[in-house]
């Protein structure tokens, strides 16, 4: 399974970005779709989630301001962003817990992870 994302870029304070992220590959069920950052010097951590049925999951810092979104046909996950701020700037990944479908039957989940994107907020 890959993970293509895109939409990063250089955006002002207050800006607004969408990022998207499609899944690929051998047939899978994509069970839960997300999205996580890193800012130089820190840690990975996770922006905000979305299972196949619908249920979402926001860090405190980005809720009212972050939109996560997805098309199960398409097997693609979104993350629209508005209000940013500096503190937004990091590095976006994408993810993706999937089950994979071998021999008549799904199996998982295993977790895959996009390239990266990054998202700039300047001041």
């Amino acid at each position: 399974v890959q993970l293509q994302a895109s939409g990063g870029g250089l955006v002002q304070i207050g800006g607004s970005l969408k990022l998207s992220c499609a899944a690929s590959g051998s047939i899978f069920v994509a069970n839960r779709m997300g999205w996580y950052r890193q800012a130089p010097g820190k840690q990975r951590e996770v922006v905000a989630t979305i299972t196949s049925g619908g249920t979402l999951n926001y860090a405190d810092s980005v809720k009212g301001r972050f939109t996560i979104s997805r098309d199960n046909a398409k097997n693609t996950v979104f993350l629209q962003m508005t209000s940013l701020k500096p503190d937004d700037t990091a590095v976006y990944y994408c993810n993706a817990e999937v089950s994979l479908y071998q021999r008549s039957a799904y199996y998982g989940p295993y977790v895959y992870w996009g390239q990266g994107t990054q998202v700039t907020v300047s001041s």
